[in-house]
Formats: structure tokens, sequence, C-alpha cells
């Protein structure tokens, strides 16, 4: 059984403040949504799941356009 550590002021699921990252080459002047894009979209690390969830929602609505448009020649009469 795993030993508990002392409770700490900030809540599990918010980084310490000494955890958090620094983006390389961070710029003030940037859009917190050109931020976003750069750190989790982009990021070299995550890259490939972000590629993954993309072809995994590109099949699914792919199926249903493809069920849509030829759905009725795929039933057998």
């Amino acid at each position: 059984m795993a030993r508990r550590s002392a409770p700490t002021s900030v809540p599990s699921c918010m980084p310490h403040p000494s955890q958090r990252r620094t983006v390389g080459g961070h710029n003030e002047d940037q859009s917190a949504l050109s931020r976003f894009l750069q750190t989790e979209i982009f990021a070299p690390e995550k890259l490939p799941g972000n590629i993954n969830l993309l072809v995994g929602v590109t099949m699914f609505f792919g199926g249903i356009l493809a069920v849509r448009t030829w759905g009725e020649i795929m039933v057998p009469v």
C-alpha cells in the first residue's frame, strides 16, 4: 500500500507553480489562441496523438457520409 503525503494547499487538478512549463521563445505579444495552438496542437510531443484523433474523427464522419450517400445500395433487397 502506498504512503500518502500531507495534503497540499493546491488541489491535485491544478499544476503547482513550480511545475508549469515554460515555452521556449515565448513571446509576450502572442494571443492566447496562438499560444494554445503552439503548445497543445502543434507541439512535437503531442502531434502523434492529435493526428490520431483527427484520423478517428475523419473516419467517423466519413462513415456517416458514406451511409447517407450509398446506404440504399448497401442494403440487399
